[in-house]
């Protein structure tokens, strides 16, 4: 993409569909009249009056609790430097969607117009009352320093600059486990520090409370070593002023064991590796180039520990790690303050989840085998599940310890179910699934290419990594197309009914010939068929000319399902394909199968069905827990209709007996854990929360899918196909650019998996 179609598509993305990234939802009845007096006039003055008496009743009866003001005055913000409040705006609202992402807490985002120091500090002064906490942004160093020291001082909630204590927290977590793997003691190591701003001033004071000592730290600015006798050190630079009488970084890394770059790229050489001691720990997080290129760096030295800002390498040190879990656990307490001991406690939580057993669910996000603790994996992922239920309560605890919560949690088992019932909201899956698929892109062929929707989603899979498009389609309306959107890539562009495509269109006609000449097809039916793309498509994926294919949006379900059974067929042991649904709801991700094909399955096929569900939500990183649905519970009624689910789950026992599915049982009772729990202890479901449900018959699975999808804050993904011998995945017709990058996204996934299938049954084969 040129650079300026990429301006231009970062512009659309922050104006339409609505200006903005955030928006006020309400969480209360709002459709009647008496909602709405209770909501406000006369209603509203019942807790006004309550808060009147007390007040603290304000966190009772309002959301101060769980809202989080993230705050700037636009002198500093990301790279831009000093543009302003307003040009500010966009950073803070982006802060703003990862506190509720990841954490779950509500966020105004306030821009203030002032560079004074006391101005600034006056208006967050004065609108505090409204927040649970203050999580300053974007503010100019030194003011930064004061702004912060003031606030934390005169408020009696929350308050945190991240450009200071984020990237500390999470680069000492990163710190303590290198050390650890490299046998070297925090109070004996020579460390480096690379700039002289917020972060690099709250980094080091961060790392000297875990041990570190002055007299073995050298910082470095623009102008050199910052040394004692220098003339132009504001109070913070003056604190690490080192009375070693060096000047240049060089010089600053003779024998070091460790440095922390947070100031501009390509400044380190390797030559200045080479100078470091044996087992160096190189933290270059300069964005969004480091200090050292991460190549360079670890063919330099095979010793190396190292760790960037960027998310192509190992050991990303990314803030989100670490600011949305700290604010949930100290508003969970109504901390007053995020103290030194709060800070330390989220370092070592961070530290000692990288040592834990990593969930496959992590494993599969990232494409890994299995993600060991070690020099590539020394701090989390920011996509591990696990940090919501274990940075807020080691917060929390040290708040508690520390005292500075005023509501401490008795009930810490109650607290972690809270807790993940808040990932519930986060939708998080899609994410898994494109970084997924950017590790190993597959070729993916687009069949109906020629269509405007279809070439934008080839373009964004192309332009983030997810895929390799293949462009079916008439090519001048193809490149038409391309040239509309500056979307410039040396693909490959293929019309089936080209001239120039006569060799393969032989070559794939008397394949498909000689696997339907049985079924009544002749060779020159073959040859008419190819030309058809649906048809041409799937045999590319045969021949290993390709490795997916998405198709439908142009075209009606039943006429693009029969070339591809017809073409590629079903995969070893499936009798029949099938099709699920993935619905993102506010309550976590749930598949619905089957949506597309089959009528009226029978018991056996339902059971068939259920094992494709199990091995397709797996592929997304999640336990499979599936209900089998009725509208009867456990042996309730003796009609067939419900006799039936009751057989297919009796096979799924005997045959399946690790997978957790149960039924007969009705939606609801599925839904709701508490009440299946009551009713039906013994469930194998009890307990589970369940994410697939499994209905007995085409119209109520396509019904239930179709209303649940037309529901406010409902996403859906698919149908995904279930049971195909290769990745083929059909599009609704119509499909929004989203949803085909998405399936997209699931088909280069699947072509993922069934390469690994077909390697380990090719290893099965040779033993």
């Amino acid at each position: 993409m040129s650079k300026q179609s990429k301006r231009r598509e970062a512009l659309r993305y922050h104006a339409k569909p609505r200006p903005g990234k955030i928006q006020v939802v309400p969480t209360k009845r709002y459709a009647t009249q008496r909602d709405l007096a209770l909501a406000y006039s006369p209603g509203v003055a019942e807790p006004c009056l309550e808060i009147d008496k007390e007040v603290d009743n304000v966190y009772k009866y309002t959301n101060k609790g769980n809202l989080v003001a993230v705050i700037t005055n636009g002198t500093a913000v990301l790279g831009l430097g000093n543009i302003g409040p307003e040009a500010s705006k966009p950073v803070m609202e982006g802060k703003a969607l990862l506190f509720k992402i990841f954490a779950d807490i509500d966020v105004f985002d306030i821009e203030i117009n002032t560079e004074n120091v006391e101005e600034f500090i006056a208006t967050v002064k004065n609108i505090a009352p409204t927040f649970g906490g203050i999580n300053l942004e974007d503010i100019k160093a030194p003011e930064a320093f004061e702004i912060e020291r003031r606030l934390k001082e005169e408020l009696d909630i929350p308050v945190m600059h991240d450009d200071q204590h984020g990237t500390a927290i999470i680069s000492a977590a990163a710190l303590l486990n290198a050390l650890e793997m490299t046998g070297k003691d925090i109070s004996k190591v020579k460390i480096v520090i690379s700039g002289a701003g917020a972060a690099a001033v709250s980094c080091t004071r961060l790392y000297k409370a875990f041990g570190a000592r002055s007299e073995n730290i050298v910082m470095v600015d623009s102008k050199g070593v910052i040394r004692e006798g220098r003339a132009d050190l504001s109070e913070e630079k003056a604190e690490f002023a080192t009375a070693r009488k060096i000047d240049t970084l060089e010089d600053a890394m003779k024998d070091a064991d460790v440095f922390i770059g947070l100031s501009i790229a390509d400044i380190v050489t390797p030559n200045m590796l080479l100078m470091m001691a044996k087992n160096p720990i190189v933290f270059a997080m300069a964005n969004p180039d480091p200090e050292i290129r991460y190549d360079i760096a670890v063919k330099t030295r095979d010793d190396i520990i190292m760790a960037t800002g960027r998310s192509d390498h190992p050991n990303q040190v990314n803030n989100v790690l670490g600011f949305p879990f700290i604010f949930r656990g100290a508003l969970d307490v109504r901390a007053t303050k995020i103290n030194e001991a709060m800070k330390m406690a989220a370092v070592k939580a961070l530290a000692e989840l990288a040592k834990e057993p990593v969930p496959e669910q992590v494993n599969i996000a990232y494409s890994e085998t299995k993600l060991n603790f070690g020099k590539d994996y020394i701090i989390p992922k920011p996509f591990d599940p696990r940090l919501i239920t274990t940075i807020p309560p080691a917060v929390a605890k040290a708040a508690i310890k520390s005292g500075v919560a005023t509501e401490p949690i008795d009930d810490w088992d109650k607290y972690t179910e809270e807790l993940l019932e808040r990932m519930g909201s986060e939708n998080k899956i899609t994410r898994l699934l494109t970084d997924r698929a950017k590790t190993d892109p597959k070729r993916i062929v687009f069949a109906e290419a020629d269509h405007l929707d279809v070439m934008k989603a080839a373009q964004i899979v192309h332009e983030d990594g997810i895929a390799i498009p293949i462009l079916l389609g008439r090519e001048s309306v193809i490149k038409e197309l391309m040239e509309e959107l500056e979307f410039e890539a040396d693909l490959e562009i293929i019309d089936p009914k080209s001239d120039e495509q006569s060799e393969k269109l032989e070559k794939y006609a008397i394949e498909y010939w000689k696997r339907r000449k049985r079924n009544g097809v002749t060779l020159f039916d073959a040859k008419r068929l190819m030309r058809e793309r649906n048809y041409f498509a799937a045999m590319m994926l045969n021949e290993k000319d390709a490795d997916g294919m998405i198709s439908g949006y142009a075209r009606a379900y039943p006429t693009v399902i029969r070339p591809v059974l017809e073409t590629i067929g079903k995969f070893d042991g499936v009798d029949r394909v099938a099709t699920t649904n993935l619905m993102l709801t506010s309550k976590g991700p749930l598949f619905i199968s089957d949506t597309s094909i089959n009528i009226n399955p029978t018991a056996k096929e339902l059971a068939n069905i259920a094992q494709m569900t199990n091995y397709t939500v797996k592929m997304f990183g999640l336990v499979p827990v599936i209900a089998m649905i009725s509208y009867a519970n456990f042996g309730s009624s003796k009609d067939p209709h419900a006799a039936k689910v009751r057989e297919a789950v009796k096979l799924l026992h005997k045959s399946n007996p690790d997978m957790i599915v149960d039924g007969e049982l009705q939606t609801d009772f599925a839904l709701n854990a508490e009440m299946l729990k009551s009713k039906f202890p013994f469930s194998k479901l009890a307990g589970n929360k369940v994410n697939a449900l499994v209905f007995p018959n085409l119209d109520s699975a396509n019904s239930n899918y179709k209303m649940l999808k037309e529901q406010k804050g409902v996403e859906s993904i698919g149908p995904i196909m279930l049971g195909m011998k290769k990745p083929v995945h059909i599009l609704q017709l119509g499909a929004q650019v989203e949803e085909i990058v998405n399936m997209t996204a699931i088909a280069v996934v699947d072509a993922q998996q069934k390469e690994k299938h077909e390697i380990e049954e090719n290893r099965r084969k040779m033993k």
